[in-house]
């Protein structure tokens, strides 16, 4: 059995993998949703100082504390950023990388960047330092009434602040797969970067396993039966 760490999107935290986890488990699978500070049940700790790099150490933290090893690091859309950010930390500790419809960024990038905005000032004092969730779609209305109370604002740091990435991702020696939710309304926010992820990952075979699921980008919630299926198959075959 494998041992899975979870990260999270943005506007959101663990609880959004619930779905996820419990299929996991009911598997055998040990499984790990670290929530992101100031965000889910974090929320309390939201400030302006919350940028990537505190996220980045939540999850490192984790592993290093759990003394986690051999792990399938999974992460989704914004998670995309700090998986990739923990790398310079845990690298040795992961057996197999997932992108869950996420961003794939290289060194030096920042989301905004990554999503081709204009270089982002430094956040003044007395300015908005929170970004407004994104509008997202669920096929079942309970669960999005659900997952849609308990999300909240997260902190434009978050956003400004450039990833390190010591070497190119293909350069590790773990194996690595991008898993691509296929549904995407016109004008999504991030639908352009995931798509470009995916064709990188369809374009190099031998460097990446390439998973599709018919569903939008809420997977975990719209489509967590296969999600769990395309994350056990990752885990077992690699």
């Amino acid at each position: 059995m494998s041992t899975f760490v979870l990260v999270h999107g943005a506007w959101s935290g663990a609880h959004g993998f619930r779905h996820l986890r419990r299929g996991l488990q009911a598997a055998g699978h040990e499984v790990f949703t670290p929530s992101l500070t100031g965000l889910g049940e974090r929320v309390h700790l939201l400030s302006p100082q919350v940028n990537l790099g505190t996220h980045v150490r939540d999850v490192v933290n984790q592993v290093l504390y759990e003394d986690l090893r051999d792990i399938v690091l999974v992460g989704f859309s914004y998670g995309g950023f700090v998986v990739t950010g923990t790398l310079a930390h845990i690298a040795e500790r992961v057996r197999h990388l997932v992108y869950l419809d996420a961003f794939v960024p290289q060194d030096g990038q920042s989301v905004y960047s990554h999503l081709g905005a204009p270089a982002q000032r430094a956040i003044t004092i007395g300015e908005d330092w929170v970004t407004q969730p994104a509008p997202r779609a669920f096929d079942d209305a309970a669960e999005g009434e659900w997952v849609t109370l308990r999300r909240t604002p997260h902190p434009r740091a978050c956003f400004t602040e450039p990833v390190y990435l010591p070497k190119p991702l293909e350069d590790y020696a773990f194996s690595r797969s991008y898993i691509k939710a296929t549904v995407v309304a016109e004008g999504e926010p991030g639908a352009e970067a995931f798509w470009r992820a995916a064709r990188h990952a369809q374009s190099l075979p031998d460097q990446w396993r390439y998973v599709e699921i018919a569903g939008n980008h809420m997977l975990a919630s719209n489509r967590p039966a296969e999600t769990v299926a395309a994350l056990r198959a990752i885990a077992e075959h690699g």
